[in-house]
This record gives structure tokens, sequence and C-alpha cells, in this order.
């Protein structure tokens, strides 16, 4: 079944207000227990909207890439930001979320008039923003963004994938799956591991999460 497409209701009435660049910015790898997490940015123009936009979530991984392509090439701007293991644990896992949207933020190659998240508040922002509860099947810039920043992190994590076979990360992605657990428990994390994550273990030691993701 196609999901339904994400409107563009959000970046419509923006647009018939002179604010003609709309930027949609989602994440994707807040859960997992391994692995960076990636953020996108995405400026649709107006006379260039990119039809049957979805949340990430709900597209089959050939849909993703396909329009991870038509997103590339159509969008007036794109911008990736990636914060690794290492700052999440030290940062927390929100904080980082913030810090990999700011960085996709700052990559794109013009300034928004309006941003718009999936529902994260982003401090110190020289333009106004809008917080979406479910914002990748609310506004179609936040499902482009949720599309670019899925596909980025999972094709990250199958080249991570290489480096560390024992674990499954081309398969489950680093997502606490029973494999993923089933590898941690005969094996302990490697070094790409979020030590700061419930079900991560080493040397016999659990890692708690101290902030909810």
């Amino acid at each position: 079944m196609t999901p339904p497409s994400a409107p563009y209701r959000y970046e419509a009435r923006a647009w018939r207000t002179g604010a003609g660049r709309v930027a949609g910015i989602d994440e994707a790898g807040r859960g997992p227990l391994a692995g960076p997490v990636v953020a996108a940015a995405v400026i649709i123009a107006p006379d260039r909207r990119i039809r049957r936009l979805a949340d990430s979530k709900l597209l089959q991984p050939e849909r993703r890439e396909e329009l991870f392509l038509v997103i590339r090439e159509r969008a007036l701007a794109v911008g990736v930001g990636v914060v690794d293991h290492e700052t999440i644990d030290r940062i927390n896992i929100l904080q980082a979320t913030k810090r990999a949207m700011a960085e996709a933020l700052t990559a794109l190659a013009v300034v928004p008039d309006l941003v718009i998240t999936d529902f994260v508040a982003l401090p110190g922002l020289p333009c106004p923003q809008t917080n979406l509860v479910e914002g990748d099947r609310r506004s179609a810039s936040v499902a482009a963004a949720s599309i670019v920043a899925k596909v980025t992190r999972d094709r990250l994590m199958r080249e991570l994938d290489a480096r560390y076979p024992a674990y499954g990360f081309a398969r489950h992605k680093g997502y606490a799956t029973p494999e993923h657990l089933a590898a941690l428990d005969r094996h302990g994390p490697c070094p790409i591991h979020r030590r700061s994550f419930s079900g991560v273990w080493r040397q016999g030691e659990l890692f708690v999460l101290e902030e909810d993701d």
C-alpha cells in the first residue's frame, strides 16, 4: 500500500506571505544503539514541488532511494549534518540531534526564511520556526528531509557493517533487534556503539541511558 503523501500546507501558507525558502528538517538515528545521528534540511521551491513525499519510515527502501535521488535533483537546497557516537555519549542524544540539525541548516546553499522541524525546537535560529508533531507526515519538506536523513544514515551503517561484520549493521542499522542484542551479548560492544545507551554492554556492565531519546 502506498503511504499517504505529506501535504505542502505549511509551505504554501509561508509562500503566500513571501517566505519563499522554507526548510524542512528531520533526523534519523536517535534510537539505535550504535552509529551516528544524521539530520537533513531540504528547501523545495514553490515551482518545483516534488510529488508523493512521505514519512521515510512508511516507505520501502527502494522507494526511499528513488525519492532521495529526486530530492537531490529537484530541491532548491539540501544540507546534511552528522554527529558521531562519541559526541552522542558526551552530550546526550537530544543535544546531539539538535547539533546535527544545526549542521544541516549551515550546510544549505541558501538561507531559509522559515524552518519546519519534526517537533524538535532549535535555539538561536535567525528565522522563524514551526515545530510540528509528526512533522514528517504533515509537511512535505520535513518528509523530504526525513528521506534524505534516513538514506544517508543507512548508507553510513552499511559502510560500518563492512568494518564490524559481526553485528549485522547492514540489516538492522544499529537498532536493538534480537539479532543485534545477541551479537552484543556474544561479542560485547564495538568502537561505534553508544556506551550511554541501555542495551549496550561492556565488560559485563550495562551502560544506562541518562536521557530519553
